[in-house]
């Protein structure tokens, strides 16, 4: 998992993206069709068209950054508008790499009480 600071905004590029892009393709994607800047901290996550892999793009200050991710099976949820960037919180992050429904994730077990 990528070492995410609290201030750290995270960005889902919506709609599907070339897979075959590495960092740079991907950074110029950021600029030019999402209007925003790449080396600024934030986080950029894209899905390929398949909805098994995702990639990452992320500066730290010192260098850009590519993480990427492929299920062996099921797909990334990933929301239904087709153009812009939908903004998540760490948390929803954490269950997106986790491939669970960072929409509206569900406690599935609660501890009883011990008395």
């Amino acid at each position: 998992m990528i070492p995410v600071a609290s201030g750290v905004r995270i960005w889902l590029a919506s709609g599907h993206t070339d897979m075959r892009r590495g960092m740079r393709g991907l950074a110029l994607q950021v600029q030019e069709g999402l209007g925003r800047d790449p080396f600024v901290g934030d986080i950029y996550v894209f899905r390929g068209r398949t909805g098994s892999l995702i990639k990452a793009i992320w500066h730290d200050g010192i260098g850009l950054s590519l993480y990427a991710k492929r299920l062996d099976r099921g797909r990334f949820v990933w929301p239904q508008t087709v153009d812009g960037v939908v903004s998540l919180t760490v948390g929803q992050m954490g269950y997106l790499l986790e491939a669970i429904d960072w929409r509206n994730p569900q406690q599935t077990w609660r501890p009883q009480s011990a008395g």
